[in-house]
């Protein structure tokens, strides 16, 4: 007695989840982008053209992971790659990290933000050594934040807590 292959597919979990989660933060940047002032740099594109595209691309993705997952249509894993399956805590902790910057930059600043971003985003991929991880975000972002600022670029101002 087999078993059909088909009905063996039906089977399987499918990490719809994962499209839906592309999906929320596509929807979370756009929205970023909707807040964002609609002035226009010497070449006719705001600042926030980036931030939409990203989003526009984000929810596009998003539809095209749910749709793949709904018909079974995954890529497997590649040979001499684990098959686990998908972690939904990392993508959360990634989803999280990719998504505080829209939350947090206006009170907490550029550096502060990016070093929670990065901690993140860092501990989705298995680093456990948040001290370490919360000085090189912090590193990184205040490095960033001086020089856009030394190009004349604002990103706000650097603690916007301390005032």
């Amino acid at each position: 007695m087999s078993v059909n292959p088909s009905r063996q597919d039906a089977r399987k979990p499918r990490p719809w989840w994962l499209g839906l989660g592309v999906l929320a933060m596509g929807a979370l940047w756009l929205n970023g982008a909707r807040s964002i002032a609609s002035t226009t740099n010497y070449i006719g594109v705001g600042p926030a053209a980036i931030i939409l595209a990203v989003g526009i691309g984000l929810t596009i993705l998003g539809v095209i992971l749910i749709t793949q997952a709904m018909r079974g249509e995954l890529v497997a894993a590649a040979e001499g790659e684990d098959e686990a399956p998908p972690s939904r805590s990392a993508f959360l902790l990634a989803l999280a990290g990719v998504s505080i910057p829209l939350l947090t930059i206006r009170w907490l600043g550029f550096p502060l933000t990016a070093m929670l971003a990065f901690t993140l985003v860092t501990h989705a991929f298995g680093s456990r050594r948040t001290g370490f991880d919360l000085l090189v975000g912090a590193a990184l972002g205040s490095a960033a934040w001086f020089g856009f600022s030394r190009l004349g670029i604002s990103l706000g101002p650097f603690l916007p807590l301390i005032g």
